[in-house]
């Protein structure tokens, strides 16, 4: 086991990540900009180190930063968290030659999941189903036409590497198609620094199911059920939950057995999630993540399975705790993302807490790093926290957040809870009849007036 893991992350991901280490006894390093100086995760680490100014960077970007820190106070592993170097191979492959351990997957994993196109293609192999579309990646728009009417439109144009909404575009004729691929091409080269781009089939009303897998490097590897994020707004979720409304057992074990089984055969080293559109009855792969996700205490709620915890332990070379048949999913849990954002407009909305008081009670969970008097800086995500909810059964779990909604209460700064407090009362949501598209449809409805 490791003696001290160095926290390379901010906010409520890296005070997850400290929680999860005291409890295996370990040691723990908080590095920080100059901007988060009096974080919550700071205060509580063992050491602490700043390693640059506020831009991302300067400081949580900034490889040789993060490795000096190690050195000056001993760490022998790194958590990188989400974001920032999670998903970044060369990091993995820099602490390797330092003799520093990764919590983390292999760095050529990281590398396979992170070019969209190489993904699919890994996807396929493994027997994991597909998105119609192109075998790689499309650079001339004759062959882009043939390829577009052969799986029918509309088509989506993807960028290759990168994700979050950004170089895709919708072509729905061929008319369209010319100015999709320039648009994508060029959002992907701005945003990612390589303009490849490929085509798939674009499904009208998917849902956004997600699987939760754990590998030990070794060929072993169990899947976690899935979690249904579809609603989301340009791309980014906005609330998950887990199960899925419309998955049933059955569905449940064989596509959480297909991605089990593909994560055997690829020796999958760490905790990943694999995600899928769903319609019509059918899953198609879009892409993998390979690190912890922010949604991730949704399935600890309905397994009781602390996922950190398994990510430090494989990763120092221990075999998973859990079988498959040991994992058994109760109850049902929703996860909210409280952001310091205007709940209408989505503007983020930087600045002093001046009141902060989290809900409680029984199957209540508040992950968030902010606390009354805290300033939240204008450099990073605006994620004031999660909440996390449990209940026995579906509806148990929509009243319960309903209630713990209600209590929490953040004041100096706009949030998005009224946008949840609407959301936990309307009847598409109620029903969970909703897909990837409803909550901008909802909002551009005018579904939340300003308040």
């Amino acid at each position: 086991m490791f003696d001290k893991i160095l926290i390379a992350n901010r906010g409520e991901i890296a005070l997850r990540i400290l929680r999860a280490a005291k409890e295996l006894g370990i040691a723990t390093v908080a590095v920080h900009s100059t901007a988060d100086a009096d974080a919550m995760h700071v205060r509580l680490a063992d050491e602490s180190v700043c390693i640059g100014p506020p831009a991302a960077r300067d400081s949580y970007l900034n490889i040789p930063s993060i490795i000096a820190a190690c050195e000056i106070t001993g760490a022998d592993a790194v958590h990188p968290g989400y974001g920032f170097l999670s998903e970044n191979a060369r990091f993995a492959e820099v602490l390797a030659h330092h003799e520093i351990g990764f919590i983390g997957p292999k760095a050529e994993h990281i590398r396979i999941m992170g070019d969209k196109i190489e993904a699919k293609r890994t996807a396929k192999r493994l027997g994991i189903p597909c998105v119609p579309g192109s075998e790689g990646g499309v650079e001339d728009p004759v062959e882009a036409r043939r390829i577009a009417a052969e799986i029918g439109y509309p088509v989506l144009v993807k960028a290759a590497s990168g994700g979050g909404g950004r170089g895709m575009k919708v072509a729905r004729t061929e008319a369209d198609l010319e100015e999709a691929l320039g648009m994508a091409r060029q959002e992907a080269k701005a945003a990612f620094g390589d303009d490849a781009v490929y085509l798939e089939k674009y499904l009208e009303k998917p849902r956004h199911i997600e699987v939760q897998v754990l590998g030990d490097g070794q060929g072993n590897a169990v899947h976690l059920a899935e979690r249904d994020c579809s609603l989301q707004r340009r791309h980014q979720k906005v609330w998950e939950e887990g199960g899925s409304p419309v998955i049933d057992e059955a569905t449940r074990a064989e596509i959480g057995g297909i991605c089990a089984r593909a994560m055997q055969e690829l020796k999958y080293l760490g905790a990943g999630t694999v995600e899928f559109l769903y319609e019509d009855g059918r899953f198609y792969f879009i892409e993998m993540n390979t690190r912890i996700q922010v949604e991730h205490p949704v399935t600890e709620m309905i397994t009781g399975i602390d996922l950190v915890n398994e990510q430090i332990r494989v990763a120092a070379g221990l075999p998973l705790s859990v079988t498959q048949d040991e994992i058994k999913v109760s109850g049902h849990a929703i996860e909210c993302r409280i952001n310091a954002e205007h709940p209408a407009t989505f503007r983020p909305s930087p600045g002093l807490i001046t009141y902060f008081h989290p809900p409680g009670g029984l199957g209540v969970r508040v992950d968030s790093a902010v606390f009354q008097g805290y300033r939240i800086p204008p450099h990073y995500d605006s994620l004031i926290g999660k909440l996390i909810v449990h209940g026995r059964t579906r509806n148990e779990c929509l009243m319960r957040l309903r209630r713990a909604l209600d209590e929490f209460v953040v004041d100096g700064v706009d949030t998005t809870l009224p946008l949840f407090r609407t959301l936990v009362r309307n009847a598409d949501v109620l029903n969970g009849a909703y897909d990837i598209h409803w909550l901008e449809n909802f909002l551009a409805a005018g579904g939340l007036d300003e308040p």
